[in-house]
């Protein structure tokens, strides 16, 4: 069998729903710039009398076999790499061999090591498995070595919804009484809002432990927007709530301040969603940086090189808990991991909505538990009934430098 093209599928729909559906954003890094400080994430669009408008990129992987593997979402960015850098590169490759593949991308794409070229690595990487699963007629998990188990404990990870004190208490206690075990919320506020951010700060981790009670976990992202004193600060201010982890206090570049900050934080810290590779994992693991690894399995190198990660991290007794970027993708590496190495899936409930939208068999937690199906592949197929417009783009179509 070999690979005989790789297109982009770009699909356009609505997502029903009422009301506003992004209500708030995360802090970020940019907002020490006070002009960029109120101003929403470009992804995070508006919704209309229908719903939400989505539209996604996703990459099919065809074979001279008839069998097709899927990937995605991804955006156009990384649509145009995909297509520039890497389709004739894998153009008559065996589809099969995955390591061959992923260490002939690395290879060429020397410069990408990090950001959007290895996005466009683990998109395509994604692919080759959902297909190597569809050749296989077995469900990914079971090409990884697993199952362990098929049912996942879930934590609900509440990007997009408003932090004001009265809908956190709302939503927080809609998640315990749909069964998750735990949840985490993002910060508005860092540094540069002085006294008063500090407060809204803290008001938002009382909320939510008075909310969920003492046998929920919450846990607490900065999108790497604070320093090393304020978020030891922070840190001693919220121990009373007992966190379970802080996220990304810090720019991933600052491993030092990650560790300074591990060192003195009462709090466990949390890491990696914006780090890639296993040699970056296992920069982070030497530093004792991290409590917690939480690479992305869309982004740091795709399944091949997660499970690379999974190994080192075990062997320092650091957990994975990979960002929530893929559901069905995270669900089949886990499934396929001892329970202390990768304990728990993020779920983001609003984007992994929006990633899943076009699939024909999404994953979502039932009673805060995801259950891998034993479908062939990823079940990455799409829902052609949700698909309002759709092509094939050409190079003309994407970005160009």
């Amino acid at each position: 069998m070999r690979i005989t093209d790789i297109r982009l599928r770009y699909v356009s729909g609505t997502l029903p729903f009422e009301g506003v559906f992004w209500e708030e954003r995360l802090i970020q890094p940019i907002d020490v710039y006070p002009e960029h400080k109120s101003r929403a994430r470009k992804e995070m669009g508006d919704t209309n009398e229908r719903g939400l408008p989505i539209s996604s990129v996703f990459v099919e992987i065809e074979t001279d076999e008839g069998c097709t593997g899927i990937g995605g979402p991804v955006g156009l960015d990384v649509a145009y790499i995909i297509h520039r850098q890497f389709r004739e590169l894998l153009i008559g490759e065996d589809p099969l061999a995955n390591e061959r593949i992923w260490d002939m991308m690395y290879r060429f794409a020397v410069h990408g090591r990090k950001g959007e070229a290895m996005f466009a690595i683990s998109a395509i990487d994604c692919a080759l498995w959902d297909l190597k699963g569809k050749w296989a007629s077995a469900p990914v998990y079971r090409l990884l070595g697993g199952p362990v188990r098929t049912e996942i404990p879930a934590y609900a990870s509440a990007l997009g919804f408003s932090i004001e004190p009265d809908r956190v208490r709302e939503r927080a206690k809609q998640f315990v009484d749909e069964g998750f075990v735990a949840t985490k919320w993002f910060f508005r506020e860092g540094p540069a809002d002085g006294p008063e951010g500090i407060r809204k700060n803290v008001d938002l981790v009382r909320t939510l432990r008075e909310t969920v009670g003492d046998d929920v976990d919450i846990m607490l992202d900065v999108w790497m927007s604070w320093d090393v004193p304020y978020t030891i600060k922070m840190a001693n201010l919220v121990a009373e709530y007992q966190p379970r982890w802080i996220e990304e206090p810090v720019l991933p570049d600052k491993i030092e301040q990650y560790a300074q900050i591990r060192q003195r934080s009462p709090v466990a810290i949390a890491g990696g969603e914006h780090e890639y590779t296993r040699w970056g994992i296992k920069q982070l693991l030497d530093a004792e940086a991290v409590d917690v690894v939480q690479a992305d399995i869309y982004w740091a190198g795709g399944i091949t090189e997660m499970q690379k990660i999974c190994t080192i991290a075990s062997t320092y007794d650091i957990p994975v808990i990979p960002h929530g970027h893929s559901t069905p993708a995270s669900a089949h590496l886990i499934a396929s991991q001892p329970v202390l190495t990768c304990p728990l899936l993020e779920y983001l409930v609003k984007w992994n909505q929006v990633h899943q939208y076009f699939l024909k068999d999404p994953l979502h937690p039932a009673a805060g538990i995801v259950t891998v199906p034993d479908r062939p592949g990823l079940s990455m197929e799409l829902d052609s009934e949700k698909i309002e417009s759709e092509r094939y783009l050409t190079f003309e179509d994407l970005p160009r430098h």
